[in-house]
């Protein structure tokens, strides 16, 4: 009996050692421990015993059973850790390739990219400066001193008493200044911030400004410069109108407004370097005169790719995003 029961496990384990799948396993399995597998008939052979052999008979086919369990038991865990492995490193060659798609550069920055691409061509050069500043370059070298109504405009962040988020580029055209001799000629993208936020406003937006200081600058060469970067920008010939207006830094000063779907639109400020500033970054007002202007950059994509809220440029919407993919 005792050799008949070892053939029987030297057999399963043969089985086993040929098995590479558990679905083979599982035909193994039900051969000797299913309805009517081996191990099974075995037992059922018990009632033909002789009544003194069926508890000797019974305690070796249950020691049996629990040899043949073990042993499946541990090939099943070895083909399980097989399968994860292979699944690891599997790779199926004959798979239908997977679309990859690519990033695109968002619109904000394709509006930059277009905007100093074209004053470049003008001879500006791009410089950036700190986005913290304090209130020499962000309002007093600018000719607004703390009593100057203009600052409540600007609605400001105050980091201290002292530092603020800056609320226009025009300080790093102040950092330029004292720093270099003119003659000058530089636009200053970058972030800007003041207390605002509705469709067409955001605490946080970006601005781009030029700054132009040599000897007989005037304003008709403003004027011809900001009239031929509008039609560049938007590629066609353009209706536009030059307003008077007040800025503490310019002087005389206009906004420049242009016509879009039958209306007026103001795109842009400008105007004559005020002397106040001149003096206060150490320039010779007498001998040099410039002129700078400043736009911000939502607001020109906005019209160019007709968005109607500036907010969703900040939503990181995909689907908008990736109508911008064919543009660079």
């Amino acid at each position: 009996m005792q050799k008949k029961y070892s053939l029987l496990i030297s057999t399963l384990k043969d089985n086993l050692a040929e098995c590479d799948s558990l679905n083979k396993l599982a035909l193994i399995k039900s051969q000797y421990l299913g309805k009517q597998g081996k191990l099974t008939l075995e037992f059922g052979g018990i009632k033909d015993s002789k009544l003194s052999e069926r508890k000797e008979l019974g305690q070796v086919l249950n020691n049996i059973k629990i040899q043949i369990n073990s042993l499946i038991d541990k090939k099943s865990e070895s083909l399980a850790n097989t399968n994860k492995k292979g699944q690891l490193n599997f790779f199926d060659v004959t798979l239908p390739g997977r679309n990859i798609s690519s990033g695109s550069r968002h619109p904000i920055s394709i509006t930059i990219n277009t905007i100093t691409k074209i004053l470049n061509n003008y001879g500006f050069t791009s410089v950036s400066g700190p986005e913290i500043e304090d209130e020499f370059y962000n309002f007093e070298a600018l000719n607004i001193p703390a009593s100057h109504p203009a600052r409540d405009m600007h609605d400001t962040f105050y980091v201290t008493d002292n530092k603020l988020l800056r609320t226009h580029t025009s300080s790093v055209q102040i950092h330029t200044m004292l720093t270099n001799k003119p003659p000058l000629r530089i636009m200053t993208p970058g972030k800007v911030y003041r207390r605002d936020s509705d469709p067409t406003h955001s605490p946080m937006f970006h601005q781009i400004e030029g700054l132009c200081i040599d000897k007989d600058i005037n304003f008709c060469q403003l004027k011809g410069l900001l009239i031929n970067f509008i039609e560049q920008f938007f590629s066609k010939k353009m209706e536009i109108r030059f307003r008077p207006s007040y800025f503490p830094f310019t002087e005389p000063s206009a906004e420049i407004d242009i016509k879009f779907n039958n209306k007026w639109l103001e795109v842009l400020g400008c105007g004559i370097v005020h002397p106040n500033v001149l003096k206060n970054v150490k320039i010779n007002h007498k001998q040099y005169t410039g002129f700078a202007f400043g736009l911000g950059i939502e607001r020109l994509a906005m019209l160019k790719y007709g968005i109607t809220d500036l907010r969703i440029f900040y939503d990181n919407d995909i689907s908008f995003l990736s109508q911008f993919s064919v543009l660079k």
